[in-house]
């Protein structure tokens, strides 16, 4: 901000403008916390199926493509009840820090063939953010829900965080655009990794906060609530930094202005 257009435009109090980094600051975080998308993700509930279910011979087809076509021996396996194996790949996007046990070792081998809950061993909790972008590879059936893939995905985080406060979305490219779809805790996963073959550029998964267009705060807990707040004094104290650097160069350049007014002939 140069001199002279900060006094032909006018400008606010340092108090005046401190007042409004606060509410901006609120705003930003609270929507933050209801994580929108940016209007070029284009979010909407997944489209339900309305065909006939698909018989144990096409079933069959389906898999054979799709292990033609599968190059990391990721294929599917077919079982002779129909119900069919596979593994799909979920990208972790969440932008809220998630709850786990604090002071617990990681899961170990013989935890997880013995299935040892690692959480229920400790109530001390703590919060803190997953990768943004990690990849989870699962092992699941064709009869497996999107709610149980939640469930397991938290599960091997040890994240104790209530599983509805997540959702997993399905990501397709179409028409230049990258298109979101929610899941129904219902879906199966792996039938629509068949139906849109191994390909993970045509069709991927997502894991992210639920979005319900509000945030329903009775899901948090006090250590998360309070984490909220830690994460919103912190901006708001970027905010006022931010401010006061702008007047500190503004009363820099007004008093430049000032000398070199002094210095020269009335």
């Amino acid at each position: 901000m140069t001199v002279d257009s900060s006094m032909s435009s006018g400008y606010c109090s340092l108090e005046e403008e401190l007042e409004d980094c606060f509410f901006t600051a609120k705003t930003t975080f609270f929507r933050n916390v209801q994580s929108k998308h940016p209007s070029k993700n284009v979010c909407k509930p997944a489209e339900e199926a309305t065909h006939r279910p698909p018989t144990l011979q096409e079933i069959k087809q389906k898999i054979d493509s799709y292990n033609t076509r599968e190059k990391n021996c990721l294929g599917m396996k077919l079982s002779e009840d129909g119900t069919y194996t596979g593994f799909i790949k979920v990208h972790l996007k969440l932008r809220r820090p998630v709850t786990v046990p604090a002071g617990i070792r990681p899961q170990s081998i013989y935890d997880a063939i013995k299935e040892v809950d690692l959480a229920a061993t400790t109530d001390k909790r703590t919060s803190f953010y997953l990768p943004l972008d990690a990849i989870k590879q699962l092992h699941i059936s064709s009869t497996t829900t999107v709610s149980e893939v939640i469930q397991g995905l938290l599960k091997k985080f040890m994240v104790v965080d209530n599983p509805q406060k997540f959702a997993l979305f399905k990501r397709i490219h179409k028409d230049g655009q990258v298109l979101f779809q929610k899941l129904s805790i219902a879906d199966c996963p792996l039938y629509l990794r068949l139906l849109a073959g191994p390909d993970n550029d045509v069709l991927s998964f997502v894991l992210k906060e639920n979005e319900t267009g509000e945030v329903e705060w009775d899901a948090f807990s006090i250590p998360e609530l309070q984490n909220f707040l830690t994460i919103l004094e912190k901006e708001e104290q970027d905010k006022i930094q931010q401010v006061q650097k702008k007047y500190d160069k503004f009363r820099q350049k007004l008093e430049e202005a000032l000398r070199e007014s002094q210095g020269k002939p009335g």
